[in-house]
């Protein structure tokens, strides 16, 4: 299936065991996959299928790629064939890499060197991996994103705080709120963390694997965290909406008066100088 070759040397390796890289990369906010259907296809969603002279690569909507056991050459040759399907190209882009330890004899298990020990580098083992990998990498965008949020509405909420009022700069709270919005839509219901790879339905002895992968990446922790943080940004946007509001209602409350103000002075003016004459 993938290109399998004998661990480095002077890396510490199982007995008998021979090694094969995996890469995640983000390319950008989604992948089309459309058309790229093949003969040889191991899966459709996520889209998996051999590549190189012996790799292997999986490609997830949510933008990112995932590659195993291919050579730079050969990388950069499946990216540019990719490259022309990506929308929003990624102007930084992360990636994730594992090294993996094929060990026919041991069962699949994370390594304390950091490498991931698998029985085989089957289509479905190597989708298992993938799969956290992507997700790793996509959780990795968006909670750079939400941080970026964050660094923003704290001079907002220290000026409230220190002063006791809003701050005077609408459009900046307006660019805030769209900020906010388009984060929670970019990050809300993209990458189900909580949902497992479909291979799992037909290969349910590979769901240790998994539980390991999602343990190892700190899934289901990000994702509770992510979620955590998106909700605090809304309520922040709820809130600051709400200020707007208010402040608009309380300047067009005192421009009313003033006008009533200045029609009652007028009228008693003109009752005024009509008793003068």
């Amino acid at each position: 299936m993938a290109e399998i070759e004998s661990a480095p040397e002077g890396a510490t390796a199982l007995p008998g065991a021979r090694c094969l890289t995996a890469r995640a990369l983000l390319l950008g906010e989604r992948i089309d996959t459309g058309g790229l259907e093949r003969a040889d296809l191991v899966s459709t969603s996520p889209l998996a299928f051999p590549a190189g002279q012996a790799g292997f690569v999986v490609l997830y909507r949510f933008g990112v790629a995932v590659l195993f056991g291919l050579s730079p050459l050969e990388e950069d040759e499946t990216l540019a064939k990719v490259g022309a399907r990506v929308a929003g190209a990624a102007t930084r882009r992360d990636d994730e890499t594992l090294v993996l330890e094929i060990t026919p004899d041991s069962d699949d298990k994370t390594l304390a060197n950091g490498r991931l020990a698998i029985r085989d580098a089957s289509g479905e083992r190597l989708l298992v991996v993938a799969d956290a990998l992507a997700k790793s990498v996509a959780l990795a965008r968006d909670e750079r994103r939400v941080n970026a949020v964050f660094d923003t509405i704290e001079p907002f909420a220290a000026d409230l705080a220190s002063k006791g009022r809003p701050p005077w700069r609408r459009r900046a709270m307006l660019e805030l709120i769209g900020q906010t919005l388009l984060v929670q839509h970019r990050v809300s219901g993209r990458v189900a963390v909580e949902d497992k790879p479909d291979v799992l339905w037909d290969r349910p002895d590979l769901e240790r694997l998994y539980t390991r992968l999602e343990d190892e990446y700190e899934l289901e922790a990000r994702s509770h965290t992510l979620k955590t943080k998106i909700e605090v940004i809304g309520e922040t946007a709820r809130i600051l909406t709400e200020i707007i509001d208010v402040d608009r209602a309380v300047r067009l409350e005192a421009t009313i008066i003033v006008l009533i103000l200045a029609e009652i002075l007028l009228t008693l003016f003109q009752i005024f100088v009509q008793r003068a004459h």
